[in-house]
């Protein structure tokens, strides 16, 4: 494939904006060769400014679950721009989305609209702090929950630790407050209890990791994370930011039985609009502006064109649930293909299915944590990544991202997937 187009856009871009991107995993720093400059997209394919196709399993990060350009999606935000793009006001369509969210989060009794999934984190962090009296948190190395301050730090130890800063302008006096554990480890959980003497106000948790390569957490880990959180007045969020609408119509709560107290959710909700949430039982969201002392706010929250837009994709999908199963098989037989081409070749992998989330990892072991992600063939990745889409393939450019399958994308689609891995793999191995 040509990219001449996209490679002097890329330059171009790099002159006005820090890096070329605006968010940068976009810059494909992971993987070889320059990002596709993509023009349009329409149902599972997406097609560059050099006019190449590709089959598109990114699908925005994961809330295009119908595809690109749905005509339903597409007719509910047609008719609510005619109405106009913002209003900073109270609209009803807010309220029914938030019925509709309500009605299947059983952990959520009220639900606020927020602009993305970072500002869904951080005011649920804000929430749970308020909420308690504590000021300490608790998340998992590897576990991403958008980049305010509180939540960019790195372990310092495979064990529980107070977290430092990992990113310039970041202040150690604010992450000194958030304490990390390992992914899928009990006794590092513990440890942060016992070192955390004033208290934790929250653990907060993606129940389906997706930002270190796909990596659920195991039951009996969310049962005893509960047990802790009851004991210790801790509440215990899920950030269902990528799994929510995705894992399951119920996100991971359609697939765990462990309840939180407190939910995020990201952009599809929106259907791939500019939108997040947070929700909780009434006692916890009652602490919240304008009922209670903890102040939140935003001009674009509830944005009546996402509200719309998001309306439209959470109808479709209660109105056809079993849409999750033929999802389920698709990523099942898509990750048992590549896994088969990459095994023809002697090289080891290892996959995970949830719903229409999938992964998979260049590794000979199961991967638990981010430690064990880690350890993948990165480099391999970045190989396999390159050949794939060269042959019209767009997967996420990091080994350290999760897949989608959405509506759109057919059995031959999946076919000639696996057909361009045999190819790529062939190549890569000479």
């Amino acid at each position: 494939m040509a990219y001449d187009k996209s490679i002097a856009a890329f330059e171009a871009a790099y002159q006005v904006i820090p890096g070329g991107v605006d968010s940068p995993v976009r810059a494909f720093s992971g993987v070889e060769g320059t990002p596709p400059f993509i023009e349009r997209g329409e149902g599972a394919y997406l097609y560059d400014i050099d006019g190449n196709r590709y089959i598109d399993y990114v699908q925005s990060w994961g809330p295009l679950i119908f595809g690109h350009c749905d005509a339903d999606i597409e007719a509910s935000v047609i008719d609510a721009v005619r109405h106009g793009l913002s209003f900073g006001a109270p609209t009803t369509v807010e309220t029914a989305l938030a019925n509709e969210i309500v009605s299947l989060f059983e952990s959520i009794d009220k639900v606020r609209f927020v602009s993305s999934g970072t500002e869904a984190v951080m005011s649920a962090i804000r929430l749970a702090r308020g909420f308690t009296g504590h000021d300490n948190i608790l998340k998992f190395t590897g576990c991403y929950h958008g980049h305010s301050d509180s939540l960019l730090v790195q372990a310092g130890s495979g064990l529980a630790t107070f977290g430092t800063p990992s990113s310039p302008g970041v202040p150690a006096d604010l992450t000194k407050h958030t304490l990390l554990a390992t992914y899928n480890d009990l006794e590092s959980v513990e440890k942060c209890f016992a070192d955390a003497t004033d208290g934790i106000a929250c653990i907060i948790i993606e129940p389906i990791a997706g930002n270190m390569g796909l990596v659920p957490a195991e039951e009996e880990f969310l049962k005893a994370l509960r047990t802790l959180c009851d004991a210790h007045g801790t509440l215990l969020i899920f950030d269902e930011v990528m799994s929510g609408f995705r894992a399951s119509l119920k996100g991971a709560q359609g697939i765990t039985a462990v309840k939180p107290d407190m939910v995020t959710l990201g952009k599809v909700i929106g259907a791939g609009m500019p939108v997040g949430a947070f929700g909780a039982r009434a006692e916890i969201m009652a602490q919240l502006s304008p009922e209670g002392p903890v102040y939140q706010a935003g001009t674009l929250s509830g944005n009546p064109v996402a509200m719309a837009a998001g309306l439209s994709s959470l109808r479709k999908l209660k109105a056809n649930p079993a849409v999750y199963v033929e999802l389920g098989k698709k990523a099942k037989k898509l990750v048992d293909g590549l896994k088969k081409a990459v095994e023809s070749v002697g090289v080891p992998m290892v996959t995970e299915v949830r719903g229409s989330m999938f992964g998979f990892f260049f590794s000979d072991k199961p991967v638990k944590n981010f430690a064990d992600a880690m350890e993948n063939d990165q480099k391999l990745f970045a190989k396999f990544h390159k050949g794939m889409l060269d042959r019209g393939i767009y997967l996420a450019c990091s080994s350290f991202e999760t897949g989608f399958i959405s509506t759109a994308i057919t059995d031959e689609m999946i076919d000639e997937t696996i057909k361009a891995a045999y190819e790529t793999l062939k190549e890569i191995k000479g």
